[in-house]
């Protein structure tokens, strides 16, 4: 199985069991690094994640994917909260971070940027207005167009 194939069945087999325990399922990443593969599972809750929340999940997936065995060699799992500066992967992450400082990557340029850092104005269907940090300018972009977007922490 392909490294793709495998995020998406591993995001699809503990998508509800992450949520039958209150819980967002923020990203799984799945990479070789050196000689070793890893298997990352980020969650979220209201007020934050706890140790105690990364090790009930781990549990709980490790007997997951022991059963389901889509993993055909030996990896290491690791459940944690996505952090301080947690990925934007989902429209709906840019709904509930609005007033939040972001930095966020595009495919193609918007007005001759394809970096922009500021504040998440606005979601208007696929449409995400950000007003950049230098408060000169609000620039919308659409869902689609956004190659990663991760919030900042301001200072």
């Amino acid at each position: 199985m392909q490294r793709v194939d495998v995020t998406m069945a591993v995001e699809n087999l503990v998508k509800p069991l992450v949520e039958s325990e209150k819980m967002e399922l923020v990203d799984v990443e799945y990479k070789k690094e050196g000689k070793a593969w890893y298997l990352r599972v980020f969650i979220d809750k209201d007020g934050g994640v706890k140790v105690d929340d990364c090790q009930n999940i781990s549990y709980q997936i490790e007997k997951l994917l022991d059963v389901e065995d889509i993993i055909p060699h030996s990896y290491t799992l690791e459940v944690s909260s996505p952090g301080i500066e947690r990925p934007l992967k989902k429209l709906k992450d840019y709904e509930r971070f609005k007033g939040k400082l972001a930095k966020i990557y595009l495919y193609s340029p918007v007005n001759n940027k394809k970096n922009l850092v500021g504040k998440i104005i606005d979601v208007e269907g696929d449409a995400i207005s950000i007003e950049e940090k230098d408060g000169k300018e609000i620039i919308k972009v659409n869902y689609k167009d956004i190659s990663k977007a991760n919030l900042m922490v301001e200072f």
